[in-house]
């Protein structure tokens, strides 16, 4: 990043950084975790529930982009704003740990990929496996030493080039689609499906959060936009498209093969589909399409990792080690430790049982409280401009409507998500709270107010919970 100029991105760029960081792994493995919990009939409605509550959710993002233009470093920058400075470090911290957790998931699903035909792979966590990823970590880890211009101009190739085999995918199934197959999918378990609807549009909510993580890419990289209109608009178009995709692999599958059979299929569960109606070139020609996207996401999400460590420095919510910058303008410590934590979790997937759910899971889990308190602040900041009584009050009502529903759907994911992935998130914002502490110290400020003591507090709770159950086996892994 030689001059400010250099690293100015245009509308383009910044609406592939949204796409690339949502189109990752998540689609590709949609057809099974679908089918597991739902048939045609509740994935439509999840897919309505995830598509309004994210499309509210992108329109709070757009709104505070255009009316707090002075909050350039994302998610983290609004919950500091709202909530004060522990808040904004919970976001920081849970949207960094999110970030680096999908990561780990890219790692798996790769391998897993390529255990299909290497049986050393296995399902992504075999020693191989994980010897294998942590190289790629480490290479990945110095392209992003290059600087954050010519990693997002790699990213806008790579997110081209990963969008081409979905469409082709989908044109496929478009092509092999039979109504009557489609129909057997929709009345298969009539008697009890309208009975567990709910509980199988529940069910299917983590994975709708894990697809579209992301989509406030564009948000996070605000302060290098060469408009500020750019990052909403980047937002919603990223938004739209992505959201097309999703709900299009989701569908179609039901339309080619019994919900039973893809229910069972190894990930990626988009290749064994085309493999199952092609023969092992579907299984390759997705497979190879799955590499280049994870690639993509992958150095997409690392970049995002790096850049919320490096403006939560500057502003005194993570220690300053992480602000520091070296001649070529590249906040190194935030890289290095987001690689060394990816690196870390990488190698703890070899005690899990399906190490790729896992991480699905924890990615959902930590960017939810991130996402319910830009939601919460999206209502606060409408609130305050209705009450200044400034121009375009009708819109100014639209924004605070909006942000209450996406505050309501963020809640509801909240509980949609378990108490169990609660608990473990806990386990991670406890201890991560060090960082925080630190930050406070540098500054020489008191560590916590009032309010801050009784959420720590409950963190504090939750931590423990999690870990007498990991420890008594009432929570697996």
């Amino acid at each position: 990043m030689a001059s400010q100029v250099e690293t100015k991105l245009s509308l383009p760029a910044l609406t592939a950084m949204v796409v690339g960081s949502m189109v990752g792994a998540g689609i590709f493995s949609l057809p099974r975790n679908f089918a597991r919990a739902t048939g045609p009939l509740g994935a439509i409605i999840a897919w309505c529930v995830a598509g309004i509550g994210m499309y509210a959710l992108a329109r709070v993002f757009q709104a505070l982009a255009e009316r707090r233009p002075e909050l350039d470093a994302g998610v983290f920058a609004y919950a500091r704003a709202g909530f004060g400075d522990y808040a904004g470090f919970l976001s920081a911290f849970g949207y960094w740990m999110a970030g680096c957790f999908g990561n780990v998931s890219y790692w798996v699903l790769i391998k897993s990929t390529l255990g299909a035909f290497i049986p050393a792979f296995g399902n992504g966590n075999t020693l191989t496996a994980i010897a294998v990823s942590s190289v790629g970590i480490w290479l990945f880890h110095f392209v992003m030493l290059r600087g954050v211009q010519q990693a997002t101009m790699i990213n806008t190739i790579v997110t081209v080039a990963k969008v081409i085999p979905i469409v082709l995918f989908i044109g496929i199934l478009i092509v092999l689609f039979r109504a009557d197959m489609l129909r057997a999918n929709v009345w298969e378990g009539s008697d009890a499906l309208y009975a567990g609807l709910f509980s199988q549009v529940r069910s299917t909510m983590l994975v709708t959060v894990f697809v579209f993580v992301g989509i406030e890419g564009a948000s996070v990289y605000s302060r290098y936009a060469k408009r500020r209109s750019d990052v909403g608009a980047a937002t919603l178009s990223g938004f739209v498209a992505v959201l097309c995709l999703l709900v299009l692999v989701t569908l179609l599958p039901y339309a080619a093969l019994p919900r039973a059979d893809i229910a069972v299929m190894r990930q990626p569960s988009m290749a064994a589909v085309l493999g199952a109606l092609l023969g092992p070139l579907g299984s390759v020609f997705i497979g190879a399409g799955l590499i280049v996207s994870i690639l993509g996401a992958y150095l997409a999400w690392s970049l995002i990792c790096a850049e919320v460590l490096f403006a939560a420095a500057r502003t005194g919510t993570m220690p300053r080690i992480f602000a520091q910058q070296n001649e070529r303008k590249l906040a190194v410590a935030a890289i290095w430790l987001t690689s060394s934590v990816v690196q870390l979790f990488v190698i703890s997937t070899y005690w899990s049982n399906d190490a790729f759910a896992l991480m699905l899971n924890l990615t959902s889990s930590m960017a939810l409280i991130p996402y319910f308190l830009v939601a919460a602040y999206g209502i606060k900041a409408a609130r305050h401009d209705i009450e200044e009584g400034g121009a375009q009050r009708n819109a100014l009502r639209r924004d605070y409507f909006i942000a209450a529903f996406a505050t309501l759907y963020t809640a509801f994911l909240l509980f949609a998500g378990g108490a169990k992935f609660l608990m473990m998130s806990a386990l991670l914002y406890a201890p991560g709270t060090v960082l925080f502490i630190l930050a406070r110290r540098e500054r020489g400020l008191p560590v916590f107010v009032r309010a801050e003591w009784i959420i720590f507090a409950v963190a504090v709770c939750g931590a423990l919970a999690a870990l007498v159950g990991l420890i008594t086996g009432t929570i697996v892994i």
